[in-house]
């Protein structure tokens, strides 16, 4: 993401140099601007929410304990070698419905949109997802895949689950970079030398960190009337960075949680990009052969006694989820002890009781 103004310029200065004072002189001959200009930017800055100080003598200074997710905050995490076409909004009604009006203008795959919160957030099976301002972080990417069929489109879904746990793992363990091949280190600690409890895929798109749920994935798809093949598809994902304040709404405050408990300098842009980077690793693999084994090794179900609820609704069914296909399709058991595939669908695992 290029700077387009001084602004944006000297964001990016700011988020590459975190904690480090520049004289307005400095920052004008490094953004070939005048001092004034500088000035204005810095003030713009401000007014958006950064935490920019000024001390006489030593200049301006972004705080290091900042959390604001900006392109240039992102930016600074992506790997170099991807090319994407990305916008960063304080809200929006769906990051999914803007992205999807992008994808029928003809916006190429790549393309990003990722915001602060949501008004009309859309979740699975018709329902809303709660995007509240300041907590969460939410993206949608426009997919147009060539060799994912319609009937494949779970993979994409899936690949997003296990990139999530990723993203997760670069804010929650110290030295996540030191992945094991699964993912993620055994003896990871926190900071605290705390043990870590290692984020876990709910099939089929929601993440659960300390048995609460965290993420949530939601995959729209288009398809060509000429051939049946996937035209585009848009990939949204939310991330609870942080508890709201009040708590979350009463309907879902047994089930959501938040990454975080408290805040974290440069988290979102972290959890942003880290999601991102090992999204596209995974999705430009020809052979995905390392993710299904990620998220068998990830997924919180297998073993347990789960309800079975239908595409569309319909009555549950009790079954016992035994193992996951190479294509993450999920192969159960009815208590009449007819055994089935599902590649849709939903699963809900009733809850255990928390301790007081």
């Amino acid at each position: 993401m290029k700077p387009q103004n001084t602004k944006e310029a000297l964001l990016v200065l700011f988020e590459k140099n975190k904690g480090k004072y520049f004289s307005g002189e400095e920052i004008a001959e490094k953004l070939d601007v005048s001092r004034t200009a500088v000035w204005k930017a810095v003030e713009s800055l401000r007014s958006d929410g950064y935490p920019i100080e000024a001390v006489k003598s030593r200049g301006y200074c972004l705080s290091p304990d900042t959390d604001i997710v900006s392109g240039q905050g992102v930016g600074k995490y992506l790997d170099e070698k991807l090319d994407l076409d990305f916008e960063v909004f304080d809200e929006v009604v769906s990051t999914n419905t803007m992205l999807k009006e992008k994808a029928a203008a003809g916006a190429r795959e790549g393309t990003v949109v990722i915001a602060n919160s949501q008004t009309g957030g859309k979740g699975r099976l018709g329902r809303s997802f709660y995007s509240p301002m300041n907590t969460g972080l939410y993206i949608s990417v426009l997919l147009r895949p060539s060799d994912i069929p319609p009937q494949q489109a779970l993979k994409i879904t899936t690949m997003a689950a296990v990139a999530a746990c990723k993203a997760i793992d670069s804010v929650v363990i110290v030295g996540a970079q030191d992945e094991s091949p699964t993912g993620a280190k055994k003896s990871a600690k926190r900071s605290k030398n705390a043990e870590v409890e290692l984020p876990q895929i709910k099939w089929v798109n929601d993440i659960f960190y300390h048995d609460r749920k965290v993420v949530g994935i939601l995959t729209e798809a288009s398809i060509s009337m000429e051939n049946g093949n996937l035209e585009y598809a848009v990939l949204g994902i939310g991330f609870n960075v942080y508890a709201p304040e009040g708590g979350f709404p009463e309907e879902i405050k047994d089930i959501a949680g938040a990454i975080l408990p408290e805040r974290t300098a440069d988290a979102k842009n972290k959890i942003a990009a880290e999601f991102l980077n090992s999204f596209f690793a995974i999705y430009r693999d020809a052979k995905h052969l390392k993710y299904e084994k990620d998220y068998k090794a990830r997924c919180l179900v297998l073993g347990k006694d789960v309800d079975v609820i239908p595409t569309g609704g319909g009555e549950k069914r009790r079954a016992k989820v035994l193992d996951i296909t190479g294509d993450c399709n999920l192969i159960v058991k009815y208590e009449d002890g007819t055994k089935a595939t599902l590649s849709s669908g939903e699963v809900s695992v009733r809850p255990t009781k928390r301790a007081k």
